[in-house]
């Protein structure tokens, strides 16, 4: 299939089906970003098939989403057992005849210094992120290389950042962005008719930071600015109908990954400001977390302290660059066009 770059360094595949007419697979669908996804996702007609650890938790959500009249199958699997993926992708198939888009959401993090980590807390956090991501992308190209479709890949802003007492969840963020950079360019090579799309989110506002494995003396939390996740499933959503190469959710953390990129050791000194932000005043409430195995799910949203950003005017812009331009212009149009009206009327008869 023959594909031609756009001015946005993603080569353009073939219009990809309405949303209507798709059938996704949502990795991490029990909770956060992979709950909104699915459940917005529904909403626009998609028929969806839900992994996640938590069987039971899927089950309610799947006859919640066909209550509404959608249309939704359960798998539970861990998605850092290969078997298990390809188990997820022969149910899309045996109950959709195929897929049309696979999004890798599953994930999980650990609070608190590297040196303190157990190296199996460390161990299961990149199975779960980097190799479930991995193993998701592999097995969903395998199905779509003969019908095409849209590979999409939750990275973060700490693809392209470190924030410290994070350390490994970025190391897997950034090993992600490395795998799915080459990933896309081989299958620009082979012209697979395949796109594949990294999403970087900043903070959201999900159960993320209570699921933590938490090796610190305080409750997690998320550093600011935050921001809910339906706007990121709003950019999924765009991305397996509209191909990007990569999307920022949040202009909070295009702004941090800007001041990295141009002054490292400027960034590099937030270090005790960022880790003060991930501290929340009271004691750890779960300090084991759902690292080694599935909790109670089934919320979209976490208990994040302090502001909750609805939506993220950098993120909308970006999707839609052409309307926002249109609106720009048309703004700096009629600024021009009063500020001509105000000199006419002040100028002297």
């Amino acid at each position: 299939m023959a594909i031609r770059a756009n001015g946005r360094g993603m080569g353009t595949m073939r219009h990809r089906k309405a949303l209507r007419d798709q059938v996704m697979v949502i990795t991490g669908a029990s909770s956060g970003i992979g709950l909104a996804t699915a459940r917005m996702a529904a909403q626009a007609g998609v028929r969806v098939v839900l992994a996640a650890r938590s069987g039971d938790t899927l089950a309610r959500i799947a006859r919640e989403i066909e209550g509404a009249g959608g249309h939704a199958v359960a798998v539970a699997a861990d998605v850092g057992q290969r078997a298990d993926v390809q188990a997820v992708a022969d149910r899309a198939i045996a109950a959709f005849g195929g897929f049309d888009t696979w999004v890798n959401v599953a994930g999980l993090t650990i609070y608190g210094p590297l040196s303190k980590v157990s190296d199996a807390d460390h161990e299961r956090l990149l199975q779960t992120n980097l190799w479930g991501t991995v193993y998701g992308t592999l097995i969903a190209a395998d199905h779509l290389r003969e019908r095409g479709g849209s590979i999409i890949n939750i990275g973060s802003v700490a693809s392209d950042l470190a924030f410290p007492f994070q350390g490994m969840y970025c190391a897997s963020k950034h090993a992600i962005k490395g795998f799915t950079d080459a990933f896309r360019m081989e299958l620009a090579d082979e012209g697979a008719p395949i796109s594949v799309t990294l999403i970087k989110p900043t903070s959201i506002d999900t159960p993320l930071p209570h699921r933590a494995r938490n090796y610190m003396d305080h409750e997690p939390m998320l550093p600011p600015p935050v921001y809910r996740p339906e706007e990121v499933a709003r950019a999924i959503l765009h991305a397996a109908v509209h191909p990007e190469r990569d999307i920022v959710v949040g202009g909070g953390g295009k702004a941090l990954t800007s001041l990295k990129e141009f002054s490292p050791g400027t960034y590099d000194l937030l270090a005790p400001a960022i880790i003060a932000l991930q501290k929340r005043r009271e004691a750890p409430r779960n300090p084991d977390g759902t690292l080694h195995g599935p909790g109670l799910d089934g919320e979209t949203r976490g208990d994040q302290p302090g502001y909750v950003q609805r939506s993220s005017t950098y993120t909308r812009a970006s999707l839609h660059p052409a309307s926002t331009a249109l609106r720009l212009g048309l703004g700096l149009a009629a600024t021009a066009f009063l500020a001509g009206q105000s000199r006419r009327r002040r100028r002297p008869l």
